[in-house]
C-alpha cells in the first residue's frame, strides 16, 4: 500500500485493528476485515491528474491491471461508488488486505531474518521482467539521453530546495559517467533489457506471507516512468534494503536479481543505478522537509550520501600497473582484479597473441629484438589501448599490465582515459633488482619472457614516472592483506569505497 502521511485506526478492544484509514497526496485507502479500498482523490499534481470522474476511474482500472502482474491475488477489481440516486459518481480498487506486521520493511528495521522472501522477490521480479513489454518506445526510456534527462530534472528540482542538499558532486559524477557509457545503454536496448517494469519497487509495499511475498503498489500514472531497464528496477529495492539499514540484503538482493535474470551487467552501471534511486529519494524527502516533516531533512542527508557512495563506487576507471620484469607488477594486477571486480589487459599476452603465439610458449629474445621491436611493442600497447577503450565505453574499468617504461605510452593511455570519460590510476611497482631476478628465476609458465639481463636494459631505458603512486613490493607477497595490495587499493578506491558484487578468489598468475 501506499505509505501514508496520515493514518486513522479503531480497534476491536484488544489491540487489533478491524479498520482503519491511510492518507497520502493521492490517495486514501479504507480498511476494513479483510479488504482494502483505494479511493483516488480529486487532485491535480503536474505529474498526475486525477481531478475527473473519468480519470479517477481509468486510473483504477490502470492500477489494477498492471499491479496484477505481480500480485494478481491482491488486487481483485474496481468497484463503484454510487450517488443515493444509484448513478455511479467515483470507483475504487478493491484489495485483499494485507497484514502491515508484514511488510519487507517492518521486517527489516525489526531484525527479522528476510533472506528467504527477499530471494524470492528477486525471482518474481526477474521472472516478471522477462514476461515484460518491450518496443521502440519503451527502449527510448533506457537510453543514456533519457536517463541523463531524468537525473538533469532531479538535481534542478534539489537544486531549488531551501538550502538543504548538495547536489554539485552527484551530477558531476553522474554526468561523467554518461559521457562516455553510450556503448553501454545501447547495448542494454539491443539486448532487450529495457522493459515495462514496476516502477516503485519499496520494502513497504512487499509483504512477506507464508505462501510467498506479495509486491503492491506499481507506478502507474506515468509509463514512461515505468518503462526502464530492468536493473534499473531492482535497484529501488537494493536503495531501499540499505537506506533502512541492511546493506548486506541489499547486496544480497542485488545479486540474486543477477542470477534469476541472468543479467551481465557492468558492476559500475549496478551503482550507477542505485545511485539515482537513492538521489531520486533524497529529493523526495528534501520535498518533505520543506513541508516541515522533522525526520525528513536527517533522510534527505543519508540518501545523498548513499547516492555519492554509489557514484564513487560505480566510476570507471582505466588503472595502469607498470613496472620493471619481477616488480609484483602481474600479482598486484590480479589481486586488484579479485577484490574490485575488474578487467586485466596483459601486454605480454596481447603480444604473444598479436604474434600467433600462445601466451605461455617461450619466445626469447634479445632486448630490442624478436616480437620486442619498437614497432612490435607500438602494435601491443596500440590494440591494448584499443581493448581498453571499448571495456571503458561498456562500463567495464580496467588494469592494463605492462611495463608502460616509454611516457609515451603513458601519454597514449592518458588521451584514451579522458576520451573515455574514464578516471586515470597510475601504479608503478618496484622491488630490488636482486628480488626482482630471483622472483623471475623462479618463475614457471606465464607469458613474459623477460631475465635479469632484458629487465637491467629495460630499466636504463625507461623514462620517469613521476605521475605515478609507487608500489614498492619488496619483502611482500602483494596479497590482499600486505601494505603494497593495501596501498594500491587506497589510490583506486580514494573514498575507501569498494566494487560489491566482486568474485569471491581472485586468480594469481606468476609474474
Amino acid at each position: 500500500m501506499e505509505t501514508a502521511e496520515h493514518g486513522y485506526e479503531a480497534t476491536n478492544g484488544v489491540g487489533e485493528p478491524f479498520a482503519s484509514l491511510s492518507e497520502t497526496a493521492s490517495a486514501v485507502v479504507f480498511f476494513a476485515g479483510d479488504r482494502a479500498y483505494k479511493l483516488k482523490k480529486p487532485v491535480s499534481l503536474g505529474f498526475l491528474d486525477f481531478s475527473t470522474p473519468a480519470a479517477r476511474a481509468a486510473a483504477c482500472q490502470r492500477e489494477t491491471e498492471l499491479n496484477r502482474r505481480f500480485a494478481p491475488d491482491v488486487y481483485l477489481g474496481v468497484a463503484q461508488i454510487r450517488d443515493p440516486g444509484g448513478q455511479a459518481c467515483d470507483h475504487l480498487v478493491v484489495m485483499r488486505r494485507m497484514p502491515g506486521s508484514r511488510r519487507l520493511s517492518a521486517l527489516v528495521q525489526a531484525g527479522e531474518p528476510a533472506d528467504g522472501a527477499v530471494r524470492q522477490v528477486a525471482r518474481i521480479l526477474a521472472a516478471q521482467h522477462a514476461a515484460a513489454a518491450r518496443g521502440p518506445a519503451i527502449s527510448e526510456q533506457g537510453s543514456r539521453d533519457a536517463l541523463w534527462q531524468r537525473w538533469n530534472d532531479n538535481l534542478g528540482q534539489i537544486r531549488a530546495l531551501p538550502g538543504q542538499l548538495d547536489a554539485g558532486e552527484a551530477g558531476r559524477l553522474a554526468g561523467r559517467f554518461l559521457a562516455g557509457r553510450a556503448p553501454l545503454f545501447d547495448a542494454r536496448i539491443s539486448a532487450g533489457h529495457v522493459l515495462d517494469g514496476h516502477g516503485d519497487l519499496l520494502a513497504g509495499d512487499i509483504f512477506c506471507l507464508d505462501d510467498g511475498p506479495r509486491i503492491l503498489d506499481c507506478l502507474e500514472f506515468d509509463d514512461r516512468l515505468r518503462w526502464l531497464d530492468g536493473l534499473d528496477d531492482a535497484s529501488f529495492l537494493v536503495m531501499d534494503l540499505e537506506f533502512l539499514g541492511d546493506p548486506g540484503l541489499a547486496e544480497r538482493f542485488g545479486r540474486w536479481y543477477i542470477e534469476y535474470s541472468g543479467d551481465s551487467a557492468p558492476v559500475s552501471l549496478r551503482h550507477h543505478y542505485v545511485a539515482y534511486r537513492a538521489l531520486v529519494r533524497a529529493k523526495v524527502e528534501g520535498l518533505r522537509a520543506s513541508q516541515g516533516y522533522t525526520a525528513a531533512p536527517g533522510a534527505a542527508q543519508r540518501l545523498a550520501s548513499v547516492a555519492i557512495g554509489h557514484l564513487r563506487a560505480g566510476a570507471v576507471a582505466l588503472i595502469l600497473i607498470g613496472g620493471l620484469p619481477g616488480t609484483g607488477k602481474s600479482t598486484l594486477a590480479a589481486t586488484m582484479a579479485g577484490e574490485l571486480g575488474l578487467t586485466v589487459l596483459n601486454s605480454d599476452r596481447i603480444r604473444k597473441e598479436l604474434a600467433g603465439l600462445p601466451p605461455e610458449q617461450p619466445a626469447p629474445a634479445a632486448y630490442g629484438t624478436g616480437i620486442y621491436t619498437s614497432s612490435w611493442s607500438e602494435r601491443t600497447y596500440t590494440e591494448l589501448l584499443r581493448r581498453a577503450a571499448e571495456l571503458l565505453a561498456m562500463g567495464e574499468s580496467v588494469i592494463a599490465d605492462a611495463s608502460w617504461t616509454a611516457a609515451e605510452h603513458r601519454l597514449a593511455a592518458a588521451e584514451m582515459a579522458e576520451r573515455a570519460s574514464a578516471d586515470l590510476v597510475q601504479l608503478h611497482c618496484t622491488a630490488p633488482a636482486g628480488l626482482a631476478a630471483r622472483r623471475m628465476s623462479a618463475r614457471t609458465g606465464g607469458a613474459s619472457d623477460a631475465d635479469g639481463g632484458i629487465a637491467a636494459q629495460m630499466a636504463a631505458a625507461q623514462a620517469p614516472w613521476l605521475d605515478a603512486v609507487t608500489i614498492d613490493t619488496d619483502g611482500h607477497q602483494t596479497r590482499l592483506s600486505g601494505e603494497p595490495a593495501q596501498r594500491a587499493l587506497a589510490a583506486i578506491r580514494p573514498h575507501g569505497l569498494h566494487h560489491t558484487w566482486r568474485p569471491v578468489r581472485p586468480y594469481m598468475p606468476p609474474d
